[in-house]
């Protein structure tokens, strides 16, 4: 193992940098399930051909997570989020010109190619530059992100959808991308590094991908991320359409709503981090395991509400929960496993939550149609899931213990 030689102050703008790269690409991911209501109309699209695009930037994405991993291993995570980020917002800016199905399909499935190395980039980024004790509270900033997105992007696809239309949007998405990858280009460094003794035998072995794939633990948060992402992407990808075919909001309506949920998850998320690194390891995944039970019985209440204040509010803790329990899970895997694979072990179980994007949103449509336009169904799919992850977060538990912190120099 290695350790990390630089000012104090490095790691923050590490940080900062990546928060402001994945802020990007939560908006440019979320804004298609805004957009797909507009994209259905003006291409005549049934339910089931709007789930197969959503889900298509999944597959693609899913399939990079672990040689997105591998790469930054091997090469650094610089160049991994440089090409991420350029690729990605090229990607945006064709979605806006996309003429078919098809064409949509093949283009949101290279977008998802493209964005798949940031995340286990970025992973490896903390997990260099962030003693283990503050790998959580790392993560709960990059990871709320998705939080901050989840309340701007509704608010702003509201609004902007009704007056610029959903082409020219997404040309602008595209093009403020490579602004952003311009300044990563100057600003985002890799600092110096020095061969250190760690007293910690799992840091001192050669670690490889191997040795992700050996681990109980990993398998289990491989298996609970699947589950809280089917929850959360079934969610993101299908209530803008849920609740204006179902609950009768426009879209500006439901912009403002779909934000409260999110407004209090972005505190949450960064709260739980903050907590993760204080709960001794093994009841982290006992306590995140009863939050993800929370989840199942906030989605049966939500499937039930009688009113629209009911519920957002039901929508609110589910979100709260779910935000628990997925920054437990992908902080975990880089402070359980030695910093050379962390990028490994983050791909690694990010690909479960990625083939959740893929097929939940797709798995949705085809249950919507089936059921003449019912989501009683999809809810149910939902409340399963969320109760396996309660059940996998506690799977092999007796595994390694997180590596002990390490001092930092100045």
């Amino acid at each position: 193992m290695s350790k990390v030689i630089h000012s104090k102050h490095f790691k923050y703008i590490i940080l900062a940098l990546l928060f402001l790269g994945w802020c990007l690409g939560n908006l440019d991911r979320f804004v298609i399930n805004y957009a797909v209501v507009s994209i259905a109309e003006d291409l005549g699209l049934s339910a089931s051909s709007q789930g197969i695009i959503l889900s298509s930037f999944f597959l693609g994405y899913a399939i990079m997570q672990i040689p997105g991993g591998a790469l930054a291993d091997r090469f650094g995570y610089r160049k991994v989020i440089l090409f991420s980020l350029l690729s990605w917002s090229v990607f945006t800016m064709i979605t806006g010109s996309a003429w078919s199905l098809l064409s949509l399909v093949l283009v949101r499935f290279l977008f998802g190619i493209g964005e798949g190395g940031f995340f286990p980039s970025g992973s490896k980024a903390i997990a260099v530059n962030f003693p283990v004790n503050q790998r959580s509270s790392a993560m709960s900033v990059m990871l709320a992100s998705g939080a901050i997105m989840g309340v701007a992007t509704p608010l702003i696809a509201g609004f902007t959808l009704e007056s610029i239309g959903w082409r020219t949007l997404f040309h602008i998405f595209g093009i403020i991308g490579i602004v952003i990858t311009i300044l990563m280009f100057f600003f985002l460094k890799e600092p110096a590094r020095t061969p250190v003794q760690t007293s910690t035998p799992a840091a001192r072995k050669n670690a490889s991908l191997k040795t992700v794939l050996k681990s109980p633990m990993i398998w289990g948060l491989f298996l609970s991320y699947f589950c809280i992402y089917a929850v959360n992407w079934g969610l993101s990808s299908w209530m803008p359409t849920y609740m204006v075919n179902v609950r009768g909001l426009n879209l500006k309506e439901m912009g403002m709503l779909a934000a409260i949920p999110g407004v209090i998850g972005i505190a949450t998320m960064l709260l739980g981090g903050y907590v993760m690194d204080r709960i001794p390891p093994g009841k982290d995944r006992k306590i995140s395991a009863v939050f993800a039970l929370a989840v199942a019985a906030g989605l049966y209440l939500m499937s039930t509400a009688g009113s629209i204040a009911l519920f957002i509010t039901y929508e609110t803790i589910v979100r709260i929960a779910a935000g628990f329990v997925s920054t437990l899970i992908i902080s975990k895997s880089v402070k359980s496993m030695p910093e050379s694979v962390a990028a490994s072990a983050s791909g690694f179980v990010n690909t479960g939550a990625q083939l959740a994007g893929f097929l939940t949103p797709m798995l949705i449509g085809f249950l919507v149609d089936a059921s003449g336009g019912s989501y009683t169904a999809a809810f149910t799919m939902l409340i399963a899931f969320a109760v396996i992850c309660s059940a996998a977060l506690l799977w092999g538990r007796r595994t390694q213990p997180d590596l002990p912190a390490e001092p930092q120099t100045t």
